[in-house]
């Protein structure tokens, strides 16, 4: 059967200064071109793209608050999962309700027919928002692209609503749809009859994973060059672009990418972006970096750093603040394959630090009726994989090797005790301080963790009252890791400039 498509969006993006801006209903600008029009995204409403993986509340409820609140109606759309029946307690829907959405109606259907009708999508008249599950964006094409649901979801964009999506749900979002071979999308990036999205981001195409699945390359080597008029996005998994307008907001735990925009990373076919930072879509530039809002600067941190400069000597820190991730810098890594960042690659030993992974499993364990083994099983299931933790590794004496990215997505779990308890009373009850050292520094309360107890080689440290996280983390057994952390919380969190 010939799958019945929308007529191509011709738009070619150039880039230029921005000549006007308006003000969003979140209080962020809305880039405006040079004739007062939105170019990429919506003039009214809100487009939410996760690159996949477990998302945290920082993502979820932004995509809630967009849809109008806790009472407003969402639509889950399951399609991309491949079945051919849904109930009302599909996985999206859970997670949505998990996240305090109170009116989630799911809605599926793998015939054409019945998504022409008008009675099927007359529900989306009613939403605030509608969420796409991952799965396989073909699946999306086939059930809906040309139909009066595809309609119902462009008008819902149109008059304010919010529409969103992880992994397929995602790639789903862009004018070109990347990876949406029925064959095999892990490796064939675009097929004849499923290049055309659901266009709600124009002249967009976007492409989810990158990170975990060592993906970052792809749209480089094989979208890009076919396609040179469009603005490649990609993020990593539980991570986000919040879009109103043409202004993108990076939200959540780690990078996004851009490729195709007016700067790139030295020696790399993309910029990296991180959460806290905001990017103009139309006019392909940076609009602001979360750090210039500090007193952190990148000659700063690199002056801390200047003696590790070999794979034997080398060193990763990390540094955030109420979710936004100022840095994630490596000094003395090798540049890693398929441009992976040198901050995931490789894993470090983490010696003491171990003993936050362990205090962790443990409170877990306990809050648990079903009174589990703590074994490799359950600490990749229970504390890995709820915040995505793809590389790190702990051996059975317990020992524990990671990066600072997957550092800080522990923090954020941590910083959320439902992320590993699911049952509300008891991730109340539950104290997440085990493994860590509480102490005052400058009047402040902090939890810190370091790989030996004099603070050498790795330091792990949090500043809860400020919402600040310092992550040190090298392979060098005299690198005085907590007092590197220090001089980063004198000047970031206490404005002192010496040291």
């Amino acid at each position: 059967m010939t799958v019945l498509r929308r007529a191509a969006v011709a738009l070619i993006v150039v880039s230029s200064p921005l000549a006007a801006q308006s003000t969003t209903q979140t209080g962020h600008p809305t880039s405006r071109g040079s004739h007062g029009a939105i170019r990429v995204g919506s003039p009214k409403g809100t487009v939410i793209v996760v690159g996949g993986g477990a998302m945290g509340p920082e993502i979820t409820g932004r995509f809630i608050q967009a849809a109008g609140g806790p009472d407003a109606l969402i639509i889950d759309i399951p399609t991309a999962g491949g079945d051919s029946v849904y109930d009302q307690n599909a996985s999206g829907a859970r997670g949505l309700r998990a996240a305090g959405a109170h009116n989630v109606v799911v809605l599926h259907t793998t015939d054409r027919k019945i998504a022409d009708s008008d009675s099927f999508p007359s529900i989306i008249a009613k939403a605030g928002g509608v969420w796409f599950d991952g799965g396989r964006q073909f699946h999306l094409v086939d059930s809906y692209a040309g139909t009066k649901t595809e309609r119902a979801f462009d008008d819902l964009l149109a008059r304010g609503g919010v529409v969103g999506g992880s992994s397929a749900g995602a790639s789903i979002l862009g004018d070109f749809l990347v990876r949406g071979a029925p064959s095999n999308n892990n490796f064939i990036m675009d097929a004849p009859g499923y290049e055309k999205g659901f266009a709600f981001l124009k002249n967009v195409g976007i492409d989810q994973h990158v990170v975990a699945r060592s993906r970052l390359r792809d749209l480089a080597d094989s979208i890009m060059p076919r396609h040179p008029q469009l603005l490649g996005i990609s993020e990593d998994e539980g991570t986000a672009w919040v879009v109103r307008g043409d202004t993108a907001e990076i939200v959540g735990r780690n990078r996004a990418f851009v490729y195709g925009g007016t700067s790139t990373d030295p020696g790399k076919p993309f910029l990296t972006l991180h959460p806290g930072d905001r990017y103009d879509l139309g006019a392909r530039r940076v609009l602001h970096r979360g750090i210039s809002s500090t007193r952190l600067s990148e000659a700063f941190i690199d002056s801390i750093f200047k003696n590790y400069s070999s794979a034997d000597h080398a060193a990763t820190v990390l540094v955030a603040q109420h979710g936004q991730m100022f840095l994630s810098n490596a000094y003395g890594v090798p540049a890693q394959p398929k441009f992976l960042p040198a901050t995931t690659e490789p894993q470090f030993d983490l010696g003491g630090i171990s003993a936050v992974y362990q205090g962790l499993a443990a409170q877990i364990a306990k809050h648990d009726t079903t009174h589990p083994a703590v074994n490799h099983t359950f600490y990749v299931r229970r504390v890995f994989s709820p915040v995505g933790l793809h590389r790190t590794t702990i051996d059975s004496a317990g020992n524990v090797k990671s990066d600072v990215d997957e550092m800080y997505r522990l923090a954020l779990g941590i910083s959320y005790p439902r992320t590993f308890i699911r049952d509300t009373a008891s991730a109340q009850a539950v104290e997440l301080t085990r493994g860590w050292s509480a102490d005052r520094y400058e009047g402040a309360l902090r939890l810190s963790a370091y790989y030996a107890p004099d603070g050498k080689r790795a330091a792990f440290v949090r500043y809860p009252d400020s919402d600040a996280t310092i992550i040190v983390v090298t392979n060098d057994d005299a690198a005085d890791a907590k007092g590197m952390a220090e001089r980063i919380a004198d000047r970031l969190l206490f404005g002192k400039k010496g040291r």
